[in-house]
């Protein structure tokens, strides 16, 4: 299954972006990060048989085995792809909130979205490592 962030902005080379690529490297699913501009821009295609993510601070908090357990369900049911949204400052349109099939939120606080970004990438890692049989340390 692919693991495709789509985000407004571009993160350029920044420790953000040093982040995001270091998760990313480890990861052994295929991975794609598209950038759109923080306004316009055209969403790329959906395929048949994706599941879209809005990370959204309103969203449902989840841990880390769950949020392992939901990719793991998603990928035996037969998604082709988990597209993950990421607004820009202001956040996701209304209409990419709505559409999606998990409102994703890292917590109450407000995240800055470049840095949600790399927190992003570090729990599709840690996502992918736990349903792959890796030892989770905070587990039990």
């Amino acid at each position: 299954m692919l693991l495709h962030i789509v985000a407004r902005g571009r993160i350029g080379r920044s420790p953000e972006g040093d982040l995001v690529e270091r998760y990313l490297k480890r990861i052994v699913w295929p991975t794609r990060v598209t950038e759109l501009p923080d306004r316009g821009g055209r969403m790329p295609p959906l395929e048949p048989a994706t599941v879209l993510v809005a990370m959204d601070e309103k969203g449902e908090q989840l841990g880390s085995t769950d949020f392992a357990g939901r990719l793991g369900r998603w990928r035996d049911d037969g998604r082709r792809e988990a597209r993950f949204l990421i607004g820009a400052a202001d956040g996701l349109e209304a209409a990419d909130r709505d559409a999606a099939t998990l409102r994703f939120a890292f917590g109450a606080a407000t995240w800055p979205h470049m840095l949600a970004r790399a927190m992003l990438a570090e729990q599709l890692w840690r996502a992918t490592s736990i349903l792959a049989g890796h030892p989770y340390h905070r587990e039990g």
